[in-house]
C-alpha cells in the first residue's frame, strides 16, 4: 500500500530539517574548532611580547569570527576593543598600489611610465635617476631606490621620537631626503622593500589627477566600499573612535640584530603620521581591511587587466623570506604559501601597533590581526621564532575548514 501525498509531503518536510539541522550543526562545529584554534593562536602571541592581541576572520559563509588576548590598555588591564581602530602601516600601500591601477585602467598612466614623465627632476642625484624607473618598479619594490628612513634617525630612538613625534614630513621632503643617498641597485636588477617607492607612486598620483593620494583613495576605495572607519589622517595625531594604546620599545645602547635590547615601552598612540605617508599613515579596523580585501580579490576594486598585473609576483628578498618562507611580491600586494593553496596578504608596522592580514586566493575568506606593538619583546626563555609570529593565527583561520 502506497502512502498518502500528505504522508509522503510531511516526511519529506521531516528530512529536509533534519538535514539542514545536520548541516548548522556541522557548521558551527567547524566554526567553533576554528575559533577555539585562533585563540589560542592569539594567546601565544602574549609570550611574543604583544600586549594585545585583536584577530578578526571573514569566514566566507557569511559569518565572522573574532578573538582577542591580553591588554589593549596594560595599566588599566583593560581588552582591545572589538571595533578597535588602528594604525595599518604598511597595508597602507595595498591601498596606494590598487589606486595607481584604478589609473591605469582608465588609460591615465601607465605601469611603463617612467617616474620622470610624472615628476621631472624629482628623481634624481647620487646616482638616482627617474628617466629610468618605471611605475611597475614603484610598486613592486624594485626600482633600487634607497628607503628615505634611513635618514630620519630619530624615528629609531626614544629620544628622537618623542622630540619629532608631532612633526609634518611632506612626500617631497621624504623624496628629497632619499635622494641623498645612492640607489641600492640598477632599475629592475633586484627586489628590495623601500618606502620611498610609494611616497614617490603618491606623488605620481597627484601629478596624474591633480589631487593629493589621500584624496584619490578616499574617493575610489575607502567610500565606493563603505569603509566606514578607515581614515587618511594626514597631520591628525589622533585615531577617532576606540583604539588600544600602542605601545613603543626602542633599542637599547646593546642592540644585536638578535637581540634589539629594548627598554621599557612608551605610549607611541599619539603621533603625526605624516612620515609614513602614502607608504604607511591609513588608520583602519579589522572589519573594514577584510573587506577591502575581499573586495579587491574578489574582483570588485581593478578591472581584471589591473588586477593579474597587481598579482604578478617575483621573489622577494632573502632577508623578507625569512618572515614568510617562499613569499612572492606583486604591485602592492604579497602572495604567502599556506597549507590550503596561498593567501594575498600586506602587513604593516608603525610605532605602536602592528598589522597583519591575509585573504584566500579565491577572495572569499579574510582574516586581520592587529598587535599594539611593532616592537615585540619575547618573555625569558621563549625562543625567537623561525616565521612571522601570526603565521599559526592565519593558517588556523583562513586553511579551517
Amino acid at each position: 500500500m502506497f502512502p498518502s501525498v500528505e504522508v509522503m509531503r510531511r516526511a519529506l518536510i521531516a528530512v529536509i530539517g533534519a538535514l539542514a539541522l545536520v548541516g548548522t550543526t556541522a557548521g558551527a562545529t567547524v566554526e567553533t574548532g576554528t575559533r577555539h584554534a585562533m585563540q589560542a593562536d592569539a594567546d601565544k602571541l602574549l609570550r611574543y611580547g604583544a600586549p594585545g592581541v585583536l584577530a578578526e576572520l571573514e569566514t566566507g559563509r557569511g559569518t565572522t569570527i573574532r578573538v582577542r588576548s591580553g591588554y589593549g590598555d596594560v595599566d588599566r588591564r583593560t581588552p582591545v576593543p572589538w571595533d578597535a581602530r588602528f594604525r595599518i602601516g604598511s597595508f597602507t600601500k595595498t591601498y596606494v598600489s590598487a589606486t595607481v591601477l584604478q589609473l591605469v585602467g582608465e588609460g591615465k598612466l601607465s605601469l611603463a611610465d617612467t617616474v620622470d614623465h610624472w615628476l621631472p627632476g624629482v628623481v634624481r642625484g647620487n646616482g638616482n635617476d627617474g628617466t629610468k624607473i618605471t611605475v611597475r618598479q614603484l610598486l613592486q619594490h624594485t626600482s633600487g631606490l634607497t628607503d628615505y628612513l634611513t635618514g630620519y634617525p630619530w624615528l629609531f630612538s626614544q629620544e628622537g621620537f618623542e622630540q619629532h613625534r608631532f612633526d609634518s614630513v611632506t612626500a617631497e621632503e621624504a623624496v628629497a631626503t632619499a635622494m641623498t643617498f645612492p640607489p641600492q641597485f640598477a632599475p629592475g636588477a633586484k627586489w628590495d622593500y623601500s618606502n620611498t617607492n610609494y611616497q614617490v607612486a603618491g606623488l605620481i598620483i597627484k601629478a596624474v589627477t591633480g589631487h593629493d593620494w589621500r584624496t584619490e583613495v578616499r574617493n575610489r576605495i575607502v567610500r565606493p566600499l563603505g569603509l566606514r572607519h578607515t581614515y587618511l589622517p594626514g597631520n591628525n595625531p589622533d585615531i577617532p573612535g576606540p583604539h588600544a594604546v600602542g605601545y613603543e620599545r626602542f633599542p637599547g645602547p646593546d642592540a644585536t640584530e638578535d637581540d634589539p635590547d629594548y627598554g621599557d615601552a612608551i605610549d607611541a598612540t599619539r603621533q603625526n603620521p605624516t612620515w609614513g605617508g602614502a607608504a604607511g599613515e591609513m588608520i583602519s579596523t579589522a572589519a573594514d581591511g577584510n573587506r577591502f580585501l575581499k573586495a579587491l580579490i574578489g574582483g570588485r576594486v581593478l578591472k581584471p587587466a589591473q588586477l593579474a598585473e597587481m598579482q604578478r609576483t617575483v621573489p622577494a628578498s632573502p632577508e623578507f623570506q625569512t618572515n614568510w618562507p617562499g613569499v612572492r611580491y606583486g604591485l602592492g600586494l604579497m602572495f604567502v604559501p599556506n597549507p590550503c593553496g596561498g593567501e594575498w596578504a600586506h602587513g604593516g608596522d608603525i610605532m605602536g601597533f602592528q598589522t597583519r592580514n591575509g585573504v584566500s586566493a579565491d577572495g572569499r575568506r579574510s582574516v586581520i590581526v592587529s598587535i599594539n606593538t611593532d616592537s615585540l619583546k619575547r618573555d625569558p626563555g621563549v625562543p625567537k621564532p623561525a616565521v612571522d609570529i601570526t603565521t599559526d593565527l592565519i593558517n588556523d583561520a583562513l586553511c579551517g575548514a
